[in-house]
């Protein structure tokens, strides 16, 4: 191996790898490759921050962060779907996959079974550059994963971060802040410019970590989800026209009466545990008992 190879000591600018394997990143892929060494360090000294025991990339592409992160966990799992970095992977990581400090897995990340991947482990980081696709996604499973997971460190698209971290009633406050919100205390750690990448993004992205909460602020239930997406699938109506179906139920505007939450409101002005308490109230109404 040449001295421009990934290892755990150093840092190599992915696009060395690109002209030494003849690749080119696949816009089909949404491929941005990751050049800052600054903001790569940054990244993994917060998956890394309290020692967790495995660390599950998502998203290797040629491994830059990969490299960082095996200077810091004990053990790493990157996931892969590019059949054609594979092989580079493998190649420049090879030292590590044989001592087994590094495990590279051939998946699609919103299908993978991260609790196959944790193995034995009881703390583990998700650590990854995310298409915004499958950001939503992987909030929600990795809430159902429960307190396995330490935390989240993704890269997503500035917008995307916005509305993470979006307070009630701000311009972007919405389901995607809700359901984040709920089990999570999320917080934009940096902002990452265009330049950072190779090929360059039409778009600001930004570092944003999920720390889930002791205790959460909402229970994600099939009630609390179809609160939620009625709230917010029409913006500017009241709850009353929004939640209509919902509250057309037997007793379900007398149970949310009894939450003090006004009707005229609208979805976006409230807050999860506002939100939680009318999901909570329709169950009641549904089930003619109060939760215990």
């Amino acid at each position: 191996m040449s001295d421009e190879t990934p290892t755990a000591e150093g840092f190599v600018d992915p696009r060395v790898l690109l002209r030494r394997y003849e690749l080119r990143p696949k816009r089909s892929f949404g491929q941005n490759f990751l050049v800052s060494e600054r903001v790569v360090q940054k990244i993994a000294e917060l998956c890394t921050a309290d020692s967790p025991q495995v660390v599950v990339e998502i998203g290797a592409g040629l491994g830059t962060l990969t490299s960082a992160l095996l200077a810091r966990a004990p053990r790493v799992v990157a996931i892969e779907r590019d059949r054609d970095l594979l092989p580079v992977l493998e190649k420049e990581f090879e030292g590590a996959i044989t001592r087994g400090g590094l495990r590279l897995v051939e998946a699609d990340a919103a299908q993978v079974d991260f609790r196959e991947l944790f193995g034995d482990a009881e703390r583990v980081v998700l650590a990854g550059n995310l298409p915004y696709q499958i950001t939503g996604r992987l909030i929600e499973r990795a809430t159902e994963l429960g307190t396995r997971v330490q935390r989240l460190v993704v890269m997503v698209q500035r917008e995307v971060a916005d509305r993470l971290i979006a307070p009630p009633d701000g311009d972007s406050y919405g389901q995607l802040s809700i359901f984040a919100q709920a089990g999570f205390t999320v917080k934009r750690e940096l902002l990452v410019s265009a330049g950072c990448f190779h090929p360059r993004p039409e778009v600001e992205s930004a570092v944003v970590s999920f720390t889930p909460l002791a205790t959460p602020r909402a229970e994600e239930t099939p009630t609390f989800r179809r609160v939620v997406h009625a709230a917010f699938a029409a913006r500017r109506k009241t709850l009353r026209n929004a939640l209509a179906a919902l509250l057309g139920e037997p007793g379900a505007k007398d149970a949310v009466a009894t939450t003090g939450i006004d009707l005229q409101r609208r979805g976006e002005t409230l807050s999860v545990e506002e939100l939680a308490a009318i999901a909570r109230a329709l169950d009641v109404a549904r089930t003619g008992e109060a939760n215990t």
